[in-house]
Parts: structure tokens; C-alpha cells; sequence
């Protein structure tokens, strides 16, 4: 459940790819270079601020722009393609209502103590020596227990960021743990939207789709965690030294009590018992705000000269608790809902590109192409990956990098008398895990926001996002496990 949708939300046998016989295949791409190209520029050259603050939400208009001239020259209709982005909006209705939640459960969170908390206690348990691997693992547990990578980051992922923040770790490196650790969670977990698309997109069940995923996830997560234990035994960190006056700071800030995990504790139980997502983020927002005016009333006192009004601006706006250490300062901050509306505008502007792609057919002339590589078996697993990534980074949404894939490829996989597990593992190999690495996709947008690291600061660490294709590219290579179909 990466983005905390249901199934039913999909609309999964409602998924249409839009064919054009019109384009070929150089015409489909003159978006996409442009795109990348004016993303390099703004990242290399313009410091990320080309046209200001919301350079990444207009380049990806003036993309979908090109798109729509392309589109014109190829007898595709305006109304085809408002239509085709209209969709893609409405399909990102409920994920942009959980940032706005998780925004206002970061700032209720910080107010109420919670986070505080997280920080207070996890400081006591975890140490620099062990605090990677140890980072991956509990992401990875709650990830399986909620089926949501999103769920997971915006519970435990931003207690962790404060932690080994406040341990002097690299914000990159705890980052890259925490998104290891839950999309592990969130492709083995049969909770999980993701990983109950895949097979039905390439036409196995569930149980068999997680037992035949295992083969290559579980090596990858392994290796994941060893590559941190030997970061953090090699970290250099001023973090023990530190860590009396941290934990007497945050202890005379704020009334720091065991109750106070009683918030997180029920929202990851209400999303277990599989309660809608934004009733569960809900019920964290109002939770919390109660446990701010019973536990920390001298906080919402002098945030503002009503406590009702303080407990308003945390949901809403910026909140700022000032404590007597700079470093604890930096982390107890939070924007509420407005600091959610960056990363929504980049989403809809990313859903605008990739709706006019889909309308002018340009998303699948890509894929066809790679299809004309699946000459042989690992041509057809790394043709099926490498469209996985590509629309990760044109469609900028993980459900259109399963569910064009997987209706493209799926005969070619049974032409190749491959077993159709074989397709779904490679779609949550290449197309689930490395979403959250391409910054305008909405996962990359996503994650990068909620803790508070740049896609560019997290993505070598997220060791088992990246390393996942090169994964299931090396078993097909030396035909381990290639699970071949069963005549009768």
C-alpha cells in the first residue's frame, strides 16, 4: 500500500494504454529529452531555482506542453488529453488528502509531545553503532504490519529522522535506512496495493507472487543491512558525548510521559485492522491535539495566546518550539498543512506530463520499443525493467510503471513459456521500489517531503530501492529461479 489507496481505487481492469499509430517512437521521446534536460539544467547549473521556489512544478508543465504540441501534430485532441489528466487528478484525490494529514499529524505530533518523545526514549535504545541497520529493520516490521510505505515514514520514519539526527548521522543515511526498510515492507506485505497489482497485472495470485518475490528481495534486504552495519561501525558521530543534554533539553521542554505513545500506537492498530487511511491519519491529528492540551499545555501557551488557536496553527501552519539546544531547535519544527502544498503542486503538475503522454500515446510507443529488445529471455527482463523505470520517470506515478508494463509484457512472457510470477516480480522489482527515487514522481515527492531530506540526499542510501533491479536483472541473467510454465 505504498500510497495508502485501495484496490478498488485502481480500477484496475479499467486501465486503458492509449495506442497511436500516428507517433513514432522519436516524436514520443521529444518531451522526455526536453524534460530531463531542463531538470539537469535546473539542478546543475541553476542551484534547483530556474524559474524560483517552483522550478520542478513548471518544467514539468512546459513538458507537458511539448507533449501537447506533439500530441497535435499527431491528430490527438485537447479534450482527449484534459481528459487523460483529468483522470490522473482524480486519481491522486486520496494521496494528496494524506499529505495534508500527515502534515498536520507532524505538527500535532510535535505539540503533543509525541514526537518528542520518540526522540526522548530512542535516544536511550538506539546507538550510533547499531542505529542503521536497527532503522531498517523497525521500517521494514511496520511496513509489513500496515502494507504502507507512506504510513511507515510518516509514523516511525520522521522518529527516526529526529533521533539520529540528534545522534549526528547524516539525515541522507537515515533516510535511505528508513525507505529501505519500508518498501521491503511494502513488497512483502500482502496489505500492500502494490503487491496485490502486480499479480493481477501479470495473472498469478497473491501468496505465490510474495513467495516467488522472496527469492530476490530477501538477498537484496540482507545485503541492504549488512552495507549499513558497516557504515555505522565505521560512522564517526559526535552523538554520545551529546546525548545527556539533549535528553535533559527535551525533558524541561516538554512533559515527556510513556503515555504519550499511546497516539502512535493506535494508528498504526486502526491501520493493521485495515481502517481507510485518512480515518486513521485523522484519528492520530485529533488524538494528538487532545493529548497537547492534557500534557502539554505550557507548549501551547507559549506558542500562542491560546492554546486552541496553538493546537490550530500546528495543523495548519508553521510550528516552531524553541528549546536551550540549537541542534533540537532544527528538529522541532513543523509546517503543518502548508508544508505539504510544494509537494502537492509538484504531484498535480507531474499527474499534468504524464496525462498528456498517456493521451498522445506516447507511454506506450515507449514500451513497444523496448519490446523489440525481448529477443531473448533476459532481454525480456531487462526490456520489462527498463520500461518500469522509464515510466516511473515520464508517467511519475508507480501504478501506471506496473499496470502498463504488465499488460504490455504479459503475453510476451507466455510466448517465452514463462510462468507469470516471473512478470510480477519484476514489476515490483524495478517498477514499486524505485518510485520513490525519481524526485517528481509522486512516491520520490512524497518521501522526500515528509522527512525532510531531498531525493538527492537519500538516494545512494536507499540501498535496496536501486539495488533491486540490478537484483532480479542478475537471477535472469544466470537463470536463477526463472520459474518456467508448466505444460499440460
Amino acid at each position: 500500500m505504498s500510497k495508502d489507496t485501495n484496490l478498488t481505487e485502481i480500477e484496475i481492469e479499467n486501465q486503458k494504454i492509449i495506442d497511436n499509430k500516428e507517433l513514432n517512437i522519436w516524436e514520443a521521446i521529444i518531451p522526455v529529452v526536453i524534460l530531463m534536460a531542463l531538470l539537469a539544467y535546473n539542478i546543475f547549473y541553476s542551484d534547483g531555482v530556474l524559474f524560483g521556489d517552483y522550478s520542478n512544478q513548471y518544467i514539468l508543465l512546459m513538458g507537458g506542453a511539448v507533449a501537447a504540441i506533439v500530441g497535435f501534430f499527431n491528430k490527438v485532441s485537447i479534450n482527449v488529453m484534459i481528459a487523460e489528466v483529468w483522470e490522473n487528478w482524480k486519481s491522486i484525490f486520496v494521496p494528496i488528502m494524506i499529505l495534508l494529514l500527515v502534515g498536520a499529524l507532524a505538527g500535532t505530533w510535535l505539540v503533543s509531545g509525541v514526537i518528542p518523545a520518540m526522540v526522548y526514549y530512542g535516544l536511550q535504545v538506539l546507538s550510533p553503532g547499531i542505529f542503521l541497520p536497527a532503522s531498517v529493520v523497525i521500517a521494514a516490521i511496520i511496513s509489513i504490519a500496515t502494507g504502507s510505505s507512506w504510513t511507515t515514514s510518516a509514523t516511525v520514519g520522521i522518529a527516526l529522522i529526529g533521533i539520529g539526527s540528534a545522534l549526528g548521522i547524516p539525515t541522507g543515511m537515515i533516510a535511505g535506512a528508513v525507505i529501505s526498510g519500508a518498501y521491503f515492507g511494502d513488497k512483502m506485505s500482502p496489505l500492500s496495493d502494490t503487491t496485490n497489482l502486480a499479480p493481477a497485472m501479470a495473472g498469478t495470485d497473491l501468496f505465490t507472487h510474495i513467495r516467488y518475490m522472496a527469492i530476490t528481495t530477501v538477498p537484496t534486504i540482507i545485503i541492504t543491512i549488512i552495507v549499513f552495519s558497516i557504515i555505522s561501525l565505521n560512522l564517526e558521530t559526535t552523538g554520545d558525548a551529546d546525548i545527556s543534554g539533549l535528553l535533559s533539553s527535551i525533558k524541561s521542554t516538554f512533559n515527556i510521559t510513556p503515555y504519550l505513545f499511546i497516539v502512535p500506537v493506535v494508528v498504526i492498530i486502526l491501520i493493521v485492522s485495515k481502517t481507510k487511511p485518512l480515518i486513521a491519519l485523522g484519528t492520530g491529528v485529533v488524538l494528538a491535539a487532545i493529548f497537547a492540551f492534557i500534557f502539554q499545555p505550557e507548549i501551547l501557551g507559549s506558542l500562542s495566546s491560546s492554546n486552541f488557536q496553538s493546537i490550530i496553527n500546528a495543523i495548519f501552519v508553521d510550528t516552531e518550539i524553541t528549546t536551550d539546544n540549537e541542534k533540537l531547535n532544527d528538529l522541532f519544527s513543523a509546517g503543518g498543512m502548508n508544508g505539504m502544498i510544494w509537494t502537492i503542486l509538484l504531484i498535480m503538475c507531474a499527474m499534468v506530463f504524464g496525462g498528456v503522454m498517456d493521451a498522445i500515446g506516447a507511454l506506450a510507443r515507449v514500451t513497444k520499443e523496448l519490446l523489440k529488445f525481448a529477443t531473448s529471455i533476459f532481454g525480456l527482463f531487462a526490456s520489462t525493467v527498463f520500461s518500469c523505470l522509464g515510466l516511473n520517470a515520464i508517467a511519475s506515478d508507480q501504478y501506471l510503471a506496473i499496470v502498463i508494463p504488465g499488460k504490455m509484457f504479459k503475453q510476451a512472457f507466455e510466448d517465452k513459456n514463462l510462468a507469470p510470477e516471473n512478470l510480477s516480480r519484476t514489476l515490483e522489482d524495478a517498477g514499486t521500489v524505485t518510485s520513490v527515487l525519481i524526485p517528481w514522481n509522486t512516491c520520490g515527492a512524497y518521501q522526500s517531503t515528509v522527512l525532510g531530506v531531498s531525493v538527492a540526499d537519500y538516494f545512494v542510501f536507499a540501498i535496496f530501492n536501486w539495488l533491486s533491479p540490478f537484483t532480479t536483472l542478475l537471477f535472469a541473467a544466470l537463470n536463477i529461479k526463472i520459474k518456467m510454465l508448466v505444460k499440460k
